[in-house]
């Protein structure tokens, strides 16, 4: 059984690579039986596809890993509270459980800026938590910004 720190470790590295590739450093995997089984990082640039976030990129690949849409039994950890996209496709993917590393003030739709996530009337519930390696997540995207800006 994968701890949470290291699929949070293995989803920051991710988002290291996407940084290394111009992209907004964001990264995500899924863990089902205890291993990791898919991995993602932000491919938006790169891909000219505004849906490639690091979430949809995972969820899309452990589908495929694992032969079906509906991910029951996953957790998905990714470095960034999801946006209300992201978020509304890990309701579809049935997902067992979220784990977030950095709050999003601007964009999170699991509680900074909308409640996606757990709405009464939805019928799909997720267990969700967030702050794992929350700081290193949070410096590697104000770092990434702050040499964008000086560029």
């Amino acid at each position: 059984m994968i701890p949470d720190l290291e699929a949070m470790e293995a989803a920051l590295a991710e988002g290291r690579l996407a940084a290394e590739a111009g992209e907004v450093p964001i990264g995500a995997v899924v863990v089902h039986d205890g291993a990791i089984v898919a991995r993602g990082q932000n491919r938006v640039m790169r891909g000219m596809d505004p849906t490639a976030h690091a979430e949809i990129v995972a969820l899309r690949a452990a589908a495929a890993a694992l032969g079906n849409y509906r991910l029951n039994g996953c957790t998905l950890y990714v470095t960034l509270e999801p946006c209300a996209m992201c978020a509304g496709a890990m309701i579809h993917a049935r997902l067992d459980r979220l784990v977030f590393a950095a709050s999003d003030p601007k964009a999170g739709a699991a509680g900074s800026v909308l409640s996606v996530l757990n709405h009464l009337q939805l019928n799909h519930q997720m267990q969700v938590e967030h702050g794992i390696l929350g700081e290193e997540s949070a410096e590697l995207l104000r770092g990434f910004f702050r040499e964008r800006r000086s560029s």
